[in-house]
């Protein structure tokens, strides 16, 4: 008696055949697919955000490192150097200069380095602040398309389940434009924190000027901005309500100090013993950090009523302009007096009659 084998090849892909085309005529595909899509979006986001945040780290490396090795070989690598031929002693000489001029390039490179780095900072392009701002634009590009899926995929559903959608889209029609009417100052939020973001600002830690509140920025998001002014207060202002705002914090800050004296001082001695001030301040490692160049003392600011006033204008990292006034003040007056030079005279005041009127 023989027996036949089964044959399921027929039979399994059938089977698999109905079960896919059941499967992709109800949502489940759908929202498979949504998932994949949203997945694969996310994944090329935060792609983007890393190389964001490393294609300038790298390439500033790799300017350093370029810059060093100029500075180390005294010229850029690959220049070709001619053979001169140098009378015989001449070469000690010329060795001994090249070094000491290749050392004065490595370190006037290093001690240019510090500043460097603070305008660089000053400026918003340092790695914490290209890492946050690249963190908001890869949330907001996220956010933004997980609405478009989500709202693409729902249509999709909406249409094999046999849903006409036309009504629902002549009424959603209608309601935009109400919404459009009654929030059209939530939309002018978004998009003016949208661009803000986009067009870096200003960022949290930073002191603006919007207007209506002076203070640092403590958190920023599409709507409103969270100030802190000096006094402690809180204020939360909306984005689509900024007008005009002015950054102190970007770039660097400049410290105005205006030094009074008698006006019968002389004026080279007073200039002098400010020259002094200004040059041990920048030679102070406490202080020299947080300056961007070497304070410049003007020299007469103005005369008047028996005082001469003299101004110091001094360029500083973000938010350090006033420690280095008050600093300079301090050392200003404290050398001042070692050097004998007086102080603005006494303003005069006239008396007042307290005597009741009879």
């Amino acid at each position: 008696m023989s027996s036949t084998p089964l044959s399921l090849g027929p039979l399994r892909t059938s089977t698999m055949s109905d079960l896919w085309h059941h499967v992709g005529g109800t949502p489940v595909q759908v929202v498979i697919i949504a998932v994949a899509v949203r997945w694969l979006a996310h994944r090329a986001i935060s792609r983007a955000v890393e190389a964001m945040i490393a294609r300038p780290r790298s390439t500033r490396s790799g300017q350093d490192e370029t810059r060093v090795a100029t500075d180390e070989a005294g010229q850029p690598t690959g220049a070709a150097t001619p053979p001169a031929q140098a009378p015989e002693g001449a070469g000690d000489a010329a060795g001994e200069a090249e070094g000491a001029a290749g050392s004065t390039a490595v370190s006037a490179g290093d001690l240019l380095a510090p500043t460097r780095a603070r305008l660089r900072a000053a400026a918003g392009l340092d790695d914490e602040r290209r890492r946050q701002r690249a963190a908001t634009m890869g949330s907001l590009l996220r956010s933004i398309t997980t609405v478009a899926i989500v709202i693409v995929a729902t249509l999709t559903i909406a249409a094999q389940c046999g849903i006409q959608l036309g009504p629902i889209m002549a009424s959603a029609g209608v309601a935009g434009v109400a919404l459009g009417f009654g929030a059209q100052s939530l939309v002018k939020d978004y998009l003016s924190g949208i661009f803000m973001i986009f067009e870096d600002q200003y960022g949290v830690g930073d002191v603006i000027d919007t207007g209506e509140a002076i203070g640092t920025v403590e958190e920023v998001t599409l709507r409103i901005t969270r100030l802190r002014d000096a006094n402690g207060v809180v204020w939360y202002v909306r984005n689509g309500e900024i007008v005009r705002v002015a950054n102190r914090s970007q770039g660097w800050s400049t410290s105005l100090v205006d030094i009074p004296v008698a006006y019968d001082s002389d004026i080279h001695t007073v200039t002098h013993v400010l020259e002094d001030v200004v040059d041990a301040l920048e030679a102070d490692p406490e202080w020299s950090e947080k300056l961007i160049e070497r304070p410049n003392v003007a020299g007469v600011e103005s005369v008047a009523g028996g005082t001469m006033t003299f101004r110091i204008i001094a360029k500083t990292a973000p938010n350090e302009n006033f420690g280095v006034s008050r600093e300079l003040r301090r050392r200003s007056v404290m050398a001042l007096e070692d050097a004998g030079v007086k102080g603005p005279p006494a303003q005069p005041f006239a008396a007042v009659n307290t005597a009741l009127p009879r």
